[in-house]
């Protein structure tokens, strides 16, 4: 056997540069890296000599490093991945967050944080987590509820086992999620005499695994059989590339479609059978279709709470719920008759077990009305109004500014409610929402990995002032890389859905909004002189008018191009919506408090 003598760190870069998906191209498109102790010699020299064939590039935060490399993969349906390295305290666990969010989303990312001495020879090191009841725990622990396979690599030869692992949980269409291979970092600097045979390069498939033909009978029947049924789009449409296999069956049997955040553009917003977003931040059109169906058909979707009004919007006494997912997890929820199988065979099995069965159409009025709606609320204001613009208007803004080619991004706050509601999303994947963990943060990041994996697409991210808050710092990224983003900053001061919620629930208005919280001086935060800081371009913009044009300019920007505008904390679209199981406190001196809770007793009796 021919071997070859690396160092462990050189060994693990040079592997993950011969993995190649489907398509020929490394499955890792590079590494994102903030260097320091525990990765800076032996993972950075290996970098470093790589650096033409498996790229690495520098961040501002862990947390966002990642969050890019997460988005990169979502916005390439898990064809491509990313990888993230860091030093072994601070460094790694900014990016648990992160990891949790991918593990929320099924998104492939590696994580390889720099780890403690293995020979613990300086034992405790500096930034060392120490458990005084087990001397193998370290920070990078925290990793193992929020990665879908942990290992920590003690020895060189772990790699030989663990890397090959890796790649198999981050291409499992089931399994997907976060891998975390916490480093030692005296190991990554070790030589070890490696089998050349172990980076000859190799083709990672996407398996498509086949339905259980009994489960397609089952199900088939239970539709054929049914008056009202409709379809649940989740985000495993897209994972799956089968948004044209779904529009085939949707049209093929005439079955109307309602969207999670994660499943919307599956079908055009104009499609006469798409009835648009459901659950908590849903349309009336499509909640009504939900209310009344016999049997709900869920495809690719974990049916989280906000999809589902917390169970009480699937409200048929006698209905059924069929859950077709690549996952036996996700497909089992909830006492749902299980399809356990990849999408795209999935929905092609149940067509040809439904042969020509075909239902009625809904009411056209349903979708005219919805969007009769929509539209009111998202129109541009009178040129004599002086009100503050609400979040609806910015988005009609950003809309009426949008191209083909364009993909509106965004994760938390209130622009995700209002996005999923009012967004007309024309083709697949032109709705990048991160809205499974709702990360504050994750958008700016976000947007910059969307714009790398498609380049030629127009990246439109939308960020509150609060998430912007939160992270911030790959703008300067953004401008450094030449990443040419729109970012529209929304600012109501402060975090303005909470409030609401607060509000909502009965509570008062306090520590949401910035004139709400104890301070000592008013916020004065000038974001537009913060973003141009950076390097972006920044301007503000006085109205919707002027936001309309400073969309126009951003088009022949170079680089990032930032848009500030003040917005109303308080207004949300009122059409639409469903009940979302927020506990309220069963004992309060306060009658607004004692109110809400009466009103939260009777939903809960609504719940299937």
């Amino acid at each position: 056997m021919k071997t070859i003598r690396l160092t462990a760190a050189q060994a693990a870069i040079r592997y993950l540069a011969a993995q190649l998906n489907e398509e020929g191209e490394t499955f890792l498109a590079g590494m994102w890296a903030i260097f320091g102790h525990g990765n800076v010699a032996g993972l950075g020299e290996a970098l470093h000599a790589e650096r033409e064939r498996f790229p690495t590039y520098r961040g501002h935060n862990e947390q966002s490093m990642a969050h890019a490399a997460i988005a990169y993969a979502k916005q390439l349906g898990r064809r491509r991945a990313m990888a993230v390295t860091s030093s072994i305290g601070p460094g790694a666990t900014n990016m648990v967050t992160a990891a949790a969010l991918a593990h929320v989303n099924r998104l492939p990312v590696l994580f390889m944080p720099g780890d403690v001495f293995a020979n613990r020879g300086p034992d405790p090191v500096l930034q060392q987590v120490e458990d005084f009841g087990d001397g193998t725990v370290s920070a990078n622990d925290c990793f193992r509820p929020v990665s879908r396979y942990f290992d920590r690599i003690s020895r060189p030869e772990h790699l030989l086992t663990a890397l090959p692992r890796a790649f198999r949980v981050m291409t499992d269409p089931a399994e997907c999620g976060p891998v975390t291979l916490a480093f030692c970092q005296d190991v990554q600097a070790q030589a070890h005499d490696w089998p050349e045979s172990f980076f000859e390069k190799k083709t990672w498939r996407m398996r498509r695994v086949q339905p259980d033909p009994v489960e397609v009978e089952q199900a088939a029947k239970i539709i054929a059989a049914a008056k009202l049924p409709v379809i649940v789009a989740g985000g495993g449409v897209h994972y799956s590339d089968a948004c044209e296999a779904f529009r085939f069956f949707v049209e093929a049997h005439g079955v109307p479609v309602v969207e999670t955040q994660a499943g919307k553009s599956a079908l055009p917003w104009d499609h006469p059978l798409n009835l648009g977003p459901v659950g908590v931040t849903g349309a009336a059109s499509a909640n009504a279709r939900c209310a009344e169906a016999d049997v709900v058909i869920g495809v690719g979707t974990r049916f989280q709470d906000f999809s589902t009004g917390s169970w009480s919007l699937f409200s048929r006494p006698d209905r059924k719920l069929i859950s077709l997912n690549v996952n036996a997890y996700d497909a089992a929820k909830h006492g749902a008759i299980s399809v356990c199988a990849d999408a795209c065979v999935g929905l092609e099995a149940l067509w040809r077990a439904l042969g020509d069965r075909r239902f009625e159409p809904p009411d056209p009025r349903l979708k005219a009305d919805w969007f009769a709606a929509a539209d009111a609320v998202t129109s541009a204001p009178a040129a004599d109004d002086n009100a503050l613009p609400t979040d609806m208007q910015v988005i009609g803004a950003v809309q009426r500014a949008a191209r083909e080619d364009t993909v509106v991004m965004c994760a938390a706050g209130t622009m995700p409610g209002e996005l999923h509601k009012l967004w007309k999303a024309g083709r697949p994947r032109s709705y990048h929402m991160e809205y499974g963990y709702s990360c504050m943060g994750y958008e700016i990041a976000g947007g910059i990995g969307v714009k790398m994996a498609e380049p030629d697409r127009d990246v439109v991210v939308m960020v509150g002032d609060g998430s912007y808050m939160m992270m911030n710092s790959e703008l300067a990224t953004a401008a450094m890389m030449g990443i040419k983003i729109t970012v529209v900053v929304t600012d109501n001061r402060g975090f303005g859905c909470i409030n609401r919620l607060q509000m909502s629930t009965g509570g008062a208005e306090f520590n949401n909004l910035l004139d709400h919280a104890r301070h000592v001086n008013p916020s004065r935060i000038d974001f537009v002189a913060h973003a141009a800081s950076m390097g972006a371009h920044a301007e503000k913009a006085g109205s919707i008018a002027e936001l309309e044009d400073a969309l126009t300019r951003a088009r022949s920007a170079s680089g990032p191009f930032v848009v500030v505008i003040d917005t109303d904390p308080y207004p949300s679209t009122e059409a639409g919506g469903w009940w979302w199981d927020v506990a309220v406190p069963e004992t309060s001196e306060r009658e607004e408090v004692r109110a809400a809770r009466a009103k939260y007793e009777s939903a809960l009796k609504t719940r299937s």
